[in-house]
């Protein structure tokens, strides 16, 4: 019996994660990993209203 759960979200979220990392090539300590994980996938409006990105 199939309850249509699944992970694909997790999996997604991973796959970013070890990109951001990858680009990085390391990083000095982990609150610095952390940071680049919530700039690059946290989803902010860096631009003011009205300026295209």
């Amino acid at each position: 019996m199939l309850l249509g759960v699944d992970n694909s979200h997790a999996e997604s979220m991973n796959s970013r994660i070890k990109t951001v990392k990858v680009r990085a090539r390391g990083f000095r300590n982990k609150q610095r990993f952390r940071n680049a994980i919530y700039f690059h996938l946290g989803g902010l409006q860096l631009y003011p209203d009205g300026i295209k990105g």
